[in-house]
């Protein structure tokens, strides 16, 4: 499957190897600069967190590395177990911690609440945990959300998208699942339908209405080529173009900091940019 979509859109292609080391030394010394020497990632069971995890056992071996799978009760028992193929091939330390008391509790005065605002809510909490394993294990949070979902917006904020170091957030997913054939996830995480797992049988194509290969093709031509509107017209239907470059816009407050309103003279974020390699 790897190789038939990049041979329909072979300017995504990526020099794996130059990729991987480009990508876990500078994991590497990002965590270290900060004073970490472990890192923690949540683990679904799905191809971003597998890479995500491959990638930092590269970067740190696997005795520095800590895996968390937190399940809700409607979780894909399948994506446990895919979960589980990745921890027993890379040998990490790791947690199963299942999140349905505190999700139950919540939404049991909340009983209003859509599959989308139960689905935030579990990515917030599966952060929450992380952050205070983090803690616990003086670890540095990894992220797991690629370059397509981030410009889609395709993600929770301050849940699935949050994290200290994302080494995925440059790749489109089409990229991600050619660095996991390189990287050796195992092939039934390569293969399987891309799922959020935040409610049964959701998948993310059926959710998005198009599929990876596709935005990522309109993606790339969008955002590293720079193409006018008029000459992506000639390459996507106008409707996935509107589509796309309205989510990019109405999700860009996910992509940056919370917003500093300017009073004083040197604003954090603005005038004062603390460098953090300063003084060392």
């Amino acid at each position: 499957m790897v190789e038939e979509h990049l041979e329909k859109a072979p300017f995504l292609r990526l020099d794996e190897e130059l990729v991987t080391t480009i990508l876990t030394t500078t994991l590497r010394e990002e965590v270290e600069k900060v004073g970490f020497n472990r890192v923690i990632l949540g683990l679904s069971g799905g191809i971003d967190s597998a890479v995500s995890l491959y990638l930092a056992v590269r970067a740190f071996g696997h005795d520095r590395v800590i895996a968390v799978r937190m399940p809700y009760k409607t979780s894909s028992p399948a994506s446990l177990d895919d979960a589980q193929t990745a921890i027993d091939d890379t040998k990490v330390k790791a947690l199963t911690l299942d999140i349905t008391p505190q999700i139950d509790s919540y939404f049991e005065v909340r009983s209003e609440a859509d599959a989308l605002r139960r689905g935030n809510k579990m990515a917030r909490e599966r952060m929450s945990i992380l952050y205070d394993l983090s803690a616990h294990y003086q670890a540095l949070v990894i992220g797991t959300s690629n370059k397509t979902e981030l410009l889609l917006g395709y993600g929770t904020q301050f849940g699935d998208a949050a994290s200290a170091i994302n080494p995925l957030g440059d790749l489109y997913k089409t990229q991600v699942r050619q660095l996991a054939a390189y990287l050796g996830v195992p092939e039934q995480i390569i293969t399987k339908p891309p799922s959020a797992d935040l409610w049964e049988n959701q998948t993310d194509e059926g959710e998005l209405g198009f599929t990876y290969l596709e935005v990522d093709s309109l993606l790339y031509y969008l955002v590293d080529q720079q193409y006018p509107r008029e000459k992506l017209c000639s390459l996507f239907r106008e409707e996935l173009i509107d589509q796309v470059l309205t989510r990019i816009r109405k999700n860009q407050y996910k992509r940056v900091t919370p917003v500093i309103l300017k009073v004083g003279s040197r604003t954090i974020g603005l005038d004062f940019r603390y460098l953090r390699d300063w003084g060392v």
